[in-house]
This record gives C-alpha cells, sequence and structure tokens, in this order.
C-alpha cells in the first residue's frame, strides 16, 4: 500500500463512538506508521432520533448510513459497536477485524450507590433495552423500569434526575469514557446476560478490498472472534434480531467455549437462562446446542412471534 495513502474511517459523531475509533486506529498506526486514518463522522437514524423509543426502529439504526457510504466507496472502513449490527450483514461487507473484548457486563447506577437487590420498592430505573427491562423486571421485581434515551452522559445524568433514580448501561462504555466512578454494580454476565457481541469493537469493510482485510488481519483477536461468533448464531438462530427480551454471552476457557444464554417474555415473568460449553472452534455448534437447550425448558412458545420488526437489544 502506498506510502500517505489516507484511509477513511467511518463512525458515529457521540464521544464513546469517537473513543472507540481511536482505540482502533490506535492499535493500527504502530503497524502501519505510513498510512494517514482520518476519520470521518456520520450521523445515524439513531442518532438523528434520540427521542424516539428503540422499539420499532428497526435494525441496523446505528449502522445503516455508515455501511451505504461503506458500500458506496466513500469510506475505507467503518467502526461500530459489535451489539449495534445485525447478524445478517449487507451483501458485499465483511467484519475485517474484532478487536479483544472490554469488559462485556452491565452496571447498574443509582442515587443510592447500591447494588441490585438493595433498590428500594418502586426506584426507577431507566433502560430502552428489552432485555435489560426483562431481566430487570425478573431479578427485581420491585423496581419501576422507565425507558430512557441518549448518550451515556445525558444517561448518567438523567440517572439521578427528577424522573429516575437510576440506569443500566453497558461497563465498557463507562470503561472507555472514564466515567467508571458512577458504578454502583457490575452485574454478574451469567446472571443479567448481557446481549451479543457487548464490550467488542467491529472494524467493517469491502469484502473484495482484500487490501483492507490484510490490513486488520493483525488486530483481529481470535478469542474475540470467536465467542461472538457463537453469540451472534445464537441470535441468529431466533431469527435475526431481539424483538423479544434475548442475551448470550460466551467465554472461552483453554479450547472450550462456555456459552450462557437468557430468553424471556417481555415483562420477564416467563425467563430462561441456560448455559452450554463445546469446542471453541465449532462456535456455530455451541449456538445451535444453546438453542435446543432453550427449547427443552420449554422457550420455545416464546420464539412463536412475528420476526418482521426487529428491535435492538
Amino acid at each position: 500500500m502506498a506510502q500517505g495513502k489516507v484511509i477513511k474511517v467511518g463512525t458515529r459523531g457521540s464521544d464513546l463512538a469517537l473513543r472507540q475509533t481511536e482505540e482502533v486506529l490506535d492499535a493500527l498506526r504502530p503497524i502501519h506508521p505510513d498510512l494517514d486514518f482520518q476519520v470521518v463522522t456520520v450521523r445515524t437514524q439513531g442518532d438523528a432520533n434520540p427521542d424516539k423509543p428503540l422499539a420499532g426502529m428497526g435494525l441496523g439504526i446505528f449502522v445503516k448510513e455508515i455501511e451505504r457510504l461503506l458500500i458506496g466507496g466513500d469510506l475505507d472502513m467503518a467502526v461500530h459497536s459489535l451489539k449495534d449490527l445485525p447478524t445478517l450483514l449487507p451483501e458485499g461487507l465483511v467484519l475485517g477485524a474484532l478487536l479483544k473484548r472490554q469488559d462485556p457486563r452491565d452496571v447498574l447506577v443509582n442515587r443510592w450507590n447500591c447494588r441490585l437487590g438493595d433498590l428500594p420498592q418502586g426506584a426507577r430505573i431507566g433502560t430502552s433495552s428489552p432485555r435489560r427491562r426483562a431481566q430487570l423486571q425478573n431479578l427485581c421485581p420491585q423496581v419501576t423500569v422507565l425507558p430512557i434515551r441518549g448518550n451515556v452522559d445525558t444517561r448518567l445524568r438523567k440517572a439521578q434526575g427528577e424522573e429516575y433514580d437510576g440506569a443500566v448501561l453497558a461497563a465498557a462504555g463507562l470503561i472507555r469514557l472514564g466515567l467508571t466512578e458512577h458504578v454502583a454494580e457490575y452485574l454478574s454476565a451469567q446472571r443479567f446476560v448481557p446481549p451479543p457481541g457487548q464490550g467488542v469493537l467491529a472494524v467493517e469493510v469491502r469484502a473484495d478490498d482484500y487490501s483492507m482485510v490484510d490490513l486488520l488481519r493483525p488486530i483481529d483477536h481470535t478469542e474475540t472472534r470467536l465467542a461472538a461468533t457463537a453469540e451472534r448464531a445464537f441470535l441468529e438462530k431466533l431469527g435475526g434480531g431481539c424483538q423479544i427480551p434475548v442475551g448470550a454471552y460466551a467465554r472461552a476457557v483453554e479450547d472450550i467455549l462456555l456459552l450462557t444464554v437468557f430468553l424471556s417474555s417481555p415483562d420477564g415473568k416467563k425467563a430462561f437462562r441456560c448455559k452450554v460449553e463445546g469446542l471453541a472452534l465449532d462456535p456455530l455448534q455451541l449456538a445451535s446446542d444453546a438453542y435446543l437447550a432453550v427449547v427443552e425448558r420449554g422457550g420455545g412458545p416464546l420464539l412463536e412471534v412475528e420476526w418482521s420488526e426487529m428491535t435492538p437489544c
């Protein structure tokens, strides 16, 4: 690749998205000091409608505009939170790299700085995630769950304002922004199961842009890719989105992958958590095993829903 070549890197314009992009570029620049990486910010549908409920906005609301520019050649690569990406990518795009995973857990922040089980009766906890809502209602029925939107700073401010007493957010976002002092509790990924891909940064490129594929290969983290593949394959087995509350978290122990999955009714009253294990090099089989485990435990009826309008977890 020619020295001084400009590489256009697409991302959302939020503080967190820009920090994530710099994390990717911090990994790439020492390997390719001769390249000029230029960040291009893109306003997505999700950013343009910050007060609209996520439910009903469909899949890919934080990535579609970026992917369109990537397909059209206006960008050379795009940096995403993997959990924002639908399991089926647009034709012609691939995940060139998945970086080593940051903390996958959700965290609780609240005005009392107390743990989840110690929240008082009627505590108003904010989240716009069906998965978080269902797990809050399942594990903590004494709380009132309210929808909340906005970037990380906005949700932190709202979490101790007039309308909310707290909120559940992703640990990775607070860690990357240096805001962990607000965390009251890191929620166990086995008990409060995160969405597929949480904490993972994905770099998307055109499948036929072999120079970009080669450029990214050194920063692709094999263990993270295997775990994320199992998680996303489980989600795809359910239909590719998460209109119903779904979680999946895999971790490697030597050559074994341990996969914890969560499936629930929207109100959290019928909830299924299953743990399966299998060979790390066969994440698709592990996802199939998890799907069968959920069905065998009685989760099948929850899957008999209309999948045409998927919403983010």
